[in-house]
């Protein structure tokens, strides 16, 4: 029987961590992975741009985006601007009116704010005849962004870790990373505003929270210089350093700030302002001193996810009519959705369909958008982008994407995507196979607390760097229990075959045990997948095997 260290060892080993130091750095909780933000490239021309602007009492609109990732880089961007003036604001385009990224309504709206200078957070990479539309209009602009460039990049400075080399203006100075969230650039610019300037590091630690929720609600990999951000980020977070943070998870009951009260907390609530209402009243309550105005935006947030939570069911329910289930890659045009909600709809269905999904809804002037979401086997923005002349704007990543089209060209999108599934298809004929892959197997015996608990060490988990998943194989079910409404959970002990009284592990079936209860009353040696939870409750240490599936 191998102990903790073992196991942690060969998990580690599995996912590519091989050298000790490797292995020291990423169980450490003060991991140092960071780079210098003078390697992205035009880094040095933003920053030496901004400090000369301000200096010259220029006028300064940060842009952001509607979602977590870019609010939380409008609050990281103004924490730095602010410290070396208040002559600045900030613009959140309106999901429903503007669509995501540089508009020139937008721009026309800033330049009559007196603004002098524009820096993008999370958008603008790709932005070529938004930003000479800018230009034109007598404003400098300075583009902050992570997402995908291919042949089209905007004319100006672009600082982005994913820009590729033939648009570096120094081939030589090229980013180790490039997987950081639109936070993570952001928060890249105010360390090289720090370090020129000049200004006091304290301010850095102040916008680690927010880095932290980005880029964990941006589900971007959560290895190498991410881990490190989020790493101290939560440790800000808890430390209740930021007032509005505290009252915003104190109001939705989290009691302990991590990637999963992150992701299914703190997240849904600052996503739910842009998809119901206006994510500025997301970046108000980061960026308020004001009490009276925290418990006002708090009040707002928790009101728009109750209300995004109710129309999503309902239209996730409409959803469900209009799929056949035969589908390779489900393409739903749909004339009632309410916008703000299309693509959590597209990730239920693709989760519960294990097919990329794509919900197209009309605009009301001839022009459709669209709404994508990916299983991990396919790349959405490569399919997509093999048919770029049908959109108007498109833009994302290979698990997620976006697209404005003209209503004729819809039957060329759904053509050209069969299209390109048959020839995937015929390539890998295995493609929506659901592979449950785990880090190694587990004995009984072997699932400790002392296990559950070091196993901590490898959080924060999310993209990348998921929650260790492990198989326990031909184990005796005892103690069998049946919980909640008609059945669905069950509650038991898995033990050893040879072993039955001393070696067992508390286990939990949660929604599916009606589905397996044949199995669980079977007497029959079963194999378990799933994962450990460490529990302290009323003081006494626990351990609990979380079953996901009965292989």
């Amino acid at each position: 029987m191998r102990n903790s260290e073992e196991i942690i060892r060969e998990i580690l080993n599995k996912r590519g961590l091989v050298e000790e130091a490797d292995i020291s750095e990423y169980l450490s909780p003060r991991p140092q992975k960071t780079y210098d933000p003078f390697l992205l490239d035009d880094m040095k021309a933003g920053v030496d741009l901004m400090l000369s602007e301000i200096e010259k009492g220029s006028r300064i609109c940060i842009y952001g985006d509607y979602d977590a990732d870019g609010v939380t880089a409008t609050t990281v961007m103004s924490r730095g601007i602010s410290e070396l003036t208040d002559n600045w604001f900030y613009y959140i385009p309106s999901r429903f009116e503007e669509g995501y990224g540089l508009n020139r309504g937008a721009i026309d709206k800033i330049r009559a704010r007196g603004a002098d200078l524009i820096i993008t957070v999370d958008c603008g990479c790709v932005s070529y005849k938004e930003v000479e539309y800018a230009k034109a209009a007598g404003l400098k602009v300075i583009v902050t962004d992570h997402h995908t460039i291919e042949d089209t990049i905007a004319d100006c400075i672009v600082i982005d870790p994913k820009k590729p080399e033939k648009f570096l203006k120094d081939s030589s100075r090229k980013y180790p990373f490039s997987d950081l969230a639109g936070c993570g650039v952001a928060f890249k610019f105010v360390q090289a505003l720090q370090r020129q300037a000049g200004l006091p590091r304290n301010m850095l630690n102040d916008c680690l929270d927010m880095v932290a929720i980005g880029t964990v609600g941006d589900i971007v990999s959560l290895r190498d210089e991410n881990r490190t951000l989020v790493k101290y980020g939560v440790e800000i977070a808890n430390s209740g350093r930021r007032k509005s943070l505290s009252k915003l998870t104190k109001a939705i009951s989290i009691d302990e700030i991590n990637s999963e009260s992150i992701a299914f907390g703190i997240v849904p609530h600052i996503n739910a302002t842009g998809r119901m209402a206006s994510a500025s009243e997301a970046v108000e309550l980061f960026i308020t001193g004001s009490d009276r105005v925290m418990d006002d935006k708090v009040a707002k947030l928790i009101i728009c996810n109750r209300e995004r939570k109710r129309i999503q069911e309902e239209a996730y329910e409409n959803c469900l009519d209009l799929v056949s289930g035969e589908e390779n890659f489900i393409v739903l045009r749909v004339s009632d959705m309410h916008e703000g909600i299309a693509g959590i709809v597209a990730g239920k269905l693709k989760d519960r369909f294990n097919r990329s999904v794509i919900i197209v809804t009309p605009t009301g002037d001839g022009y459709l958008k669209g709404t994508g979401r990916s299983i991990p086997a396919i790349d959405i923005y490569d399919i997509l982008n093999c048919h770029s002349s049908l959109f108007e704007r498109f833009g994302g990543h290979r698990s997620a994407c976006g697209f404005l089209m003209k209503e004729e060209n819809y039957n060329a999108l759904v053509e050209g995507i069969d299209s390109c599934m048959d020839r995937l298809i015929e390539e890998k004929d295995d493609i929506f196979e659901c592979i449950r892959e785990a880090d190694t197997t587990l004995t009984p015996g072997e699932a400790t607390c002392r296990l559950a608990r070091e196993l901590q060490a490898l959080a924060p988990f999310g993209e990348g760097n998921p929650n260790p998943r492990f198989i326990m194989k031909n184990v005796i079910i005892s103690g069998l229990s049946f919980m909640g409404d008609k059945d669905i959970h069950a509650r038991f002990f898995a033990c050893e075959r040879e072993n039955i009284r001393k070696q067992q592990v508390s286990c939990v079936l949660f929604r599916n045990a009606r589905e397996n209860r044949e199995a669980l009353e079977s007497g029959k040696p079963l194999t378990l997948y799933g994962s450990l939870n460490h529990q302290i409750w009323r003081g006494q240490e626990r351990v609990q095997f979380i079953v996901e599936e009965i292989l």
